[in-house]
């Protein structure tokens, strides 16, 4: 049994627990110095596909002053990362109107500038985008494509009919030795993984477990134009876990997930909040995150995640160390090689951690307000398919959002109220 939804703009919803601080008797004295945050996801919230969505430009508005200058710290967290930060920055700016530099936003791969150990190393990397640029960017010295990798081994591309090399002779040319990888292509990964990277050579299986593996985006789907959604890079991840278990009988693992709706993408993200109230010199410190999404399974599953790790963290009355391999969401199929990421900054996410994250979840993307929402929305949701990454526990309560909202405008709208925030 359901309930049909109520129309969209009166569509206002929130767990109890989520807004129990901000009621009470007589009136409150509104805060001009934010102790907030927003992170808010692009695709489906922001935009869909090159087209803004319209409350997305009136939200806006109300988060700068005269001068175009933020109120609230802000940074745009998505999974996307087929280009460098300023560009999207640039293209954030032209499409909401106000002024956004690349240090509000954060990419899927922005957490790779913390593994230094692999900096000098030589990486294969792929994807979309200017890869080299973003990989250089990201700090890595030694980047190489797989375009380039299918050049110096032709024999190894034999998918496609029309690239298959017309004389058959070995690589004249060798690369150094390819030591880890983020998004891949299937047939060259699996050469890379299974000959230790070198993959010129025949395949050695007995080499478990195989060289790093650091992935970035793990969303199954997300929203462009079209009216269902599309494949997401979550979706090749599926494909190489189940083609490397098929051809070794062992499973696929990770050095480290990133991306929403990883802790380490969510620290990093408070950083870069952190960095912005330091910045404009304010003083509150920054106690609760507010995350904007429109996919429970990234978006609500992330928020709720870190606010879990946050509030444990709060009981415990101590603000330990993140290891990375519980910081990136590292499951049982999990490698082990190097705890640490880099102590440095290590030392910065976990110096001054926010008490709260709380999830929004808005229905102009992934999530379908049209549909039935469920009495018991934990209950249903246990029953619904899990379309989270193989290594992230399924758990009802990281898929409730704290509030649900019609629109990116309705949520800042929600937050202003609950954080009692002078705005313009």
């Amino acid at each position: 049994m359901g309930r049909s939804l109520p129309p969209l703009r009166a569509l206002l919803r929130s767990r109890p627990g989520a807004v129990a601080a901000a009621r009470g008797g007589g009136a409150r004295q509104l805060n001009i110095l934010p102790s907030f945050g927003f992170l808010f996801d692009i695709d489906g919230v922001l935009v869909r596909g090159k087209t803004p969505i319209p409350a997305a430009k009136t939200a806006f508005q109300k988060l700068v002053n005269s001068q175009g200058q933020f109120l609230v710290p802000v940074v745009f967290v998505t999974n996307a990362g087929n280009c460098l930060r300023q560009k999207k920055a640039d293209q954030l700016s032209h499409l909401l109107g106000v002024p956004i530099s690349q240090d509000q936003v954060m990419m899927s791969h922005s957490p790779l500038r913390m593994f230094k150990r692999y900096h000098e190393k030589c990486v294969l990397v792929s994807g979309q985008g200017p890869l080299l640029d973003i990989a250089q960017d990201l700090g890595f010295c030694q980047p190489i494509t797989i375009e380039t990798l299918r050049e110096k081994h032709p024999l190894l591309d034999v998918v496609d009919h029309d690239r298959r090399p017309n004389v058959l002779y070995p690589s004249a040319v060798e690369l150094p030795k390819i030591e880890v990888r983020w998004e891949t292509n299937l047939q060259l990964i699996i050469d890379v993984l299974l000959t230790s990277g070198y993959p010129g050579n025949p395949y050695h299986q007995e080499n478990y477990p195989h060289i790093p593996v650091l992935a970035c985006n793990m969303d199954l789907m997300w929203v462009a134009e079209a009216q269902s959604p599309r494949f997401g890079h979550g979706t090749f991840m599926v494909c190489l876990e189940n083609i490397y278990k098929k051809i070794t009988g062992k499973d696929l693992k990770y050095e480290a997930l990133m991306g929403k709706p990883s802790k380490l993408t969510y620290q990093y993200a408070e950083y870069l909040i952190r960095a912005q109230a330091a910045a404009r010199q304010w003083t509150q410190p920054i106690q609760t995150l507010y995350a904007v999404g429109d996919n429970l399974m990234t978006d609500v599953y992330g928020a709720n995640l870190y606010n879990r790790y946050l509030e444990e963290n709060s009981r415990k009355g101590s603000k330990s160390l993140i290891q990375a391999k519980a910081a990136a969401g590292r499951g049982s199929s999990a490698l082990s090689q190097d705890d640490e990421i880099d102590t440095s900054w290590e030392n910065e996410l976990a110096s001054s951690a926010a008490a709260h994250c709380r999830s929004v979840l808005v229905c102009t993307g992934v999530y379908n307000p049209h549909t039935e929402v469920p009495l018991d929305t934990r209950e249903n949701i246990t029953e619904a398919v899990f379309h989270g990454h193989r290594d992230f526990r399924f758990d009802p309560g990281l898929v409730e959002p704290d509030h649900i909202v019609p629109d990116v405008d309705a949520a800042v709208d929600l937050v202003f109220q609950l954080e009692n925030f002078a705005h313009n």
